[in-house]
């Protein structure tokens, strides 16, 4: 059997080479060529295309690479075409996957959807597109279910990969003063700064966050470096400042730490998931921003704020991301009071997802669905 999968971004290279795992160790002998990353190269995939070169966020910087990225679609199709799979499976990244899996319909090709786009965020026209090209769609997030039954498309709800992930990463935590001696850190409460992974992102908002370290004196702030980027690019952000920056550690680096000020994304649940006190933080270019904030239909930008349906975390976005309002909001969440209150909403939210196997699901209901 042979598979084509696409993923665009870091967390999607997370989650699909943990599906690649499970289809493996269910059929052994699939052969898997795919766009993603070094963690789906390490499950035995044929990478095409690395997620670092398909990565644009925003309106502006979608417009100003369209060239490339059309190029790239047409890229795809051909090398689909060239390798003739049994099925596509793609993994979010929906600008790029939708156009595929429209492609794929067209040729034949059955495409599962792993890890819906965020149609309920905005345009969700693009459900009735998804009903008519995607053969069998999994979610993640249990309010996903029953969005799509609005639109007369059953979908299966598999539970939160990142469940199954962070509790396997943590038996491979070490312990507190192992994890200092080896960064040669100091012995001072650790504030994680998550800056995210694409890197425009990264140079708006970093520069913010570590603005706040003077501030803090009986505190280490420690950035997590994204594996798509290389150390120059954060050590020239961060210029004179001592800062310590750890890279493909973020989970037990966050471990550690009593607080992190993070970037809107799949990092917000992954810090929840750890049972760390977070502030989000978000700022993007003024047109990208003004465009999203027409046209995204929801209240709150963190998934963790967006699955308990309130404000667990504190977000900062755009013009109230300043350097007065980090401040204050990484004082309140270090406050014992505020943090007992925060761990007992991060419990809550355990419960809410507590499925379990959502990686070993999928694989044996897209496999289960090609041999039916």
């Amino acid at each position: 059997m042979k598979l084509y999968i696409i993923a665009g971004e870091a967390s999607g290279d997370l989650h699909a080479s943990d599906l690649i795992n499970e289809l493996k160790y269910i059929q052994p002998a699939i052969e898997i060529r795919a766009w993603g990353g070094d963690l789906m190269k390490a499950e035995g995939a044929e990478i095409v295309k690395h997620y670092r070169d398909l990565a644009f966020m925003g309106f502006t910087e979608v417009i100003m690479n369209l060239k490339t990225i059309l190029k790239n679609i047409e890229y795809c199709k051909k090398d689909i075409l060239n390798f003739r799979p049994d099925a596509i499976i793609l993994v979010d990244y929906p600008g790029f996957n939708l156009r595929i899996a429209h492609f794929a319909k067209k040729n034949n090709y059955p495409v599962y959807y792993y890890i819906s786009p965020q149609v309920w965020a905005w345009k969700s026209s693009r459900v009735f597109k998804i009903r008519e090209v995607v053969k069998k769609m999994f979610v993640i997030l249990p309010f996903e279910r029953e969005f799509y039954k609005k639109f007369n498309f059953d979908v299966e709800y598999v539970g939160h990969p990142l469940q199954d992930v962070i509790k396997r990463k943590k038996k491979l935590f070490s312990e507190r003063s192992v994890f200092i001696k080896k960064h040669s850190l100091k012995n001072y409460p650790i504030i994680a700064i998550l800056p995210g992974s694409r890197k425009q992102e990264i140079e708006t908002i970093l520069p913010l966050m570590i603005s706040v370290n003077d501030s803090f004196p009986g505190y280490q702030f420690i950035i997590a470096a994204a594996p798509s980027q290389p150390l120059s690019f954060y050590k020239n952000l961060i210029g004179n400042k001592n800062l310590s920056i750890i890279a493909d550690e973020t989970y037990e680096l966050l471990s550690h730490s009593e607080a992190a000020l993070v970037t809107s994304g799949t990092a917000t649940l992954e810090t929840a998931l750890l049972n760390i006190p977070e502030v989000v933080c978000y700022k993007g270019g003024i047109i990208s921003y003004f465009i999203a904030k027409m046209l995204v239909k929801i209240k709150f930008i963190s998934l963790v704020n967006l699955i308990m349906d309130k404000e667990v975390v504190k977000e900062l976005i755009q013009n109230n991301l300043t350097t007065n309002s980090i401040t204050e909001e990484l004082k309140k969440i270090l406050d014992p009071k505020v943090r007992s209150k925060i761990m007992d909403d991060y419990t809550k939210l355990n419960d809410i997802l507590s499925t379990g196997g959502a990686a070993a699901k999928t694989a044996s209901l897209i496999l289960n669905d090609l041999k039916g």
